[in-house]
């Protein structure tokens, strides 16, 4: 069970450090400096055909920074008592969600990218898979 609260209001976009340059924008993250978390699992999402959705879990431990490398998406974000809708459409802002919050990433813009840096390495055992067990979880 979570030790804090978690629900959405804890969940920000951030504005990622912009390193601006003529032959083209750098955004650089760093363990210890840009993020609440150390990175330990990098992945993303990519040739999302048009009307899919991802995500659809929870987690109970990993925090994630998500960001739209390219393209847009929406993240609907979902602590069992509210719900926003939050859309990420630059690559230099991202999203943190915290452990304890549902979340489901619609709305790909054709070619969009979806990055997302984790605080921990995969485990199946952290992932809430079932919104009537993400509800039983969360007391709600």
């Amino acid at each position: 069970m979570l030790s804090f609260v978690s629900d959405i209001h804890n969940c920000n976009v951030v504005e990622l450090p912009k390193i601006h340059n003529p032959a083209g924008n750098i955004t650089i993250l760093q363990n210890g400096v840009h993020l609440p978390f150390d990175i330990k699992r990098v992945y993303y999402l990519y040739d999302v055909p048009g009307g899919s959705e991802r995500g659809g879990h929870a987690h109970k431990n990993l925090h994630q920074l998500i960001v739209a490398a390219s393209g847009c998406f929406d993240v609907i974000i979902d602590d069992g008592n509210n719900k926003k809708i939050i859309e990420l459409n630059r690559p230099n802002y991202g999203l943190m969600v915290i452990p304890g919050i549902w979340r489901e990433i619609v709305n790909f813009s054709s070619g969009a990218i979806c990055l997302v840096m984790a605080s921990e390495k995969y485990s199946e055992d952290d992932y809430i898979r079932d919104y009537d067990d993400f509800k039983k979880f969360k007391n709600v």
